[in-house]
């Protein structure tokens, strides 16, 4: 098969570990008999310095001509002082609503051969646990009616949460869908002693479970998934929540995983093409010295294929990959453990790409 990728390499540590998850790619095209063509695009401070904004039009119509998108990450302290506007974070913003992506999906793994970076108790974490958040990502608080007023005692700000059934339905059917391929349990996260649109929610998310053979959906609202996250994560499977909810949890989810640079993601749209980036930032101050953990990006690599081009077992041979060169001892200055040497990015991608 022949695909199309755009790479946005962004900003720090960015443009080393998308080099990483290119090569990887290149490997598995070679071992199963694909072609990947990647195409450069500039985002992020990298765009302001090259452009004058944080995200080009041709940036835009090369990821829309595209068949997916890897981004590495944007931002750092050289443009700090820009006006919002022209902050590097618009740039991913913007190339997220022009590509009308409004699912974000965060996996968050723990690798047995970590459990000893995960701050949880060891008999907590010892057969370690796999889980996937879903995230809606373009409604709910972020993006309600906001601003500010003269209230009952004074100056006051607001900020409105709102979700239709639309919205709600769209994320929802992602969450069972990928329930179906997992174990089928689905925990829908809300806080319906409260809120309305919790509410409305819960009697959306079951109304549509009824369709999807072999999946249970369970209601935990977002107080106690918080607590249970911390006390027994091998509970999960699949959770689906609101924007600011799945935020907060996967954000908390990715501090028991061992290393934020492990964690993958991908945000999706109503077609086939995503964008794929991980979740930790852009390091400036390590970046361009060969140190960062690249297992994120080449994760949300072996994402794409399996999201993106329905390439499940290429997908399976990179996460199979991954996870024999960490059982090797395989580490990055994060994840090295006393008596490992401390690899550089480049040389963990060797090790993981001499065992596809």
């Amino acid at each position: 098969m022949n695909y199309n990728i755009a790479l946005l390499k962004g900003d720090g540590i960015g443009p080393e570990i998308v080099d990483s998850a290119v090569a990887v790619l290149k490997k598995v095209a070679e071992k199963f008999g694909h072609t990947f063509n990647f195409t450069e695009y500039l985002i992020g401070g990298a765009a302001i310095d090259a452009a004058g904004v944080p995200l080009p039009q041709e940036t835009i119509d090369g990821c829309l001509a595209s068949d997916s998108v890897l981004l590495g990450a944007v931002g750092g302290p050289k443009w700090d002082t820009l006006p919002a506007d022209l902050r590097p974070e618009k740039g991913l913003l913007g190339i997220r609503a022009a590509m009308g992506l409004y699912t974000n999906l965060r996996p968050a793994k723990l690798y047995p051969a970590l459990a000893e970076r995960c701050p949880l108790r060891q008999e907590i974490v010892k057969d370690g646990f796999d889980l996937l958040i879903v995230r809606e990502l373009t409604g709910g608080i972020y993006f309600g009616d906001r601003g500010r007023r003269e209230g009952k005692y004074g100056p006051e700000a607001y900020d409105t949460e709102a979700y239709s059934v639309m919205e709600i339905e769209r994320i929802c059917r992602v969450a069972l869908s990928a329930a179906q391929k997992r174990t089928g349990k689905v925990i829908s996260v809300d806080k319906a002693n409260v809120l309305e649109t919790s509410r409305l929610w819960r009697e959306t998310v079951h109304r549509l479970a009824e369709e999807y053979d072999g999946v249970t959906v369970e209601d935990m609202l977002v107080d106690n998934t918080a607590q249970q996250l911390v006390k027994n994560p091998s509970q999960f499977d699949v959770l689906v929540t609101t924007n600011m909810f799945g935020d907060i949890l996967s954000d908390e989810a990715s501090q028991i995983t061992g290393s934020i640079g492990m964690l993958a993601s991908a945000s999706l749209g109503d077609g086939t093409r995503g964008l794929y980036e991980p979740i930790h930032g852009s390091a400036p101050s390590m970046g361009g010295q060969d140190k960062a953990n690249p297992i994120a990006t080449i994760l949300s690599g072996a994402m794409m294929l399996r999201y993106a081009f329905d390439l499940s077992a290429e997908a399976d041979a990179i996460e199979a990959a991954v996870d024999k060169a960490l059982n090797d001892g395989c580490r990055t200055y994060d994840i090295v453990a006393p008596g490992m040497k401390t690899l550089k990015c480049s040389e963990l991608t060797s090790e993981i790409i001499a065992r596809l």
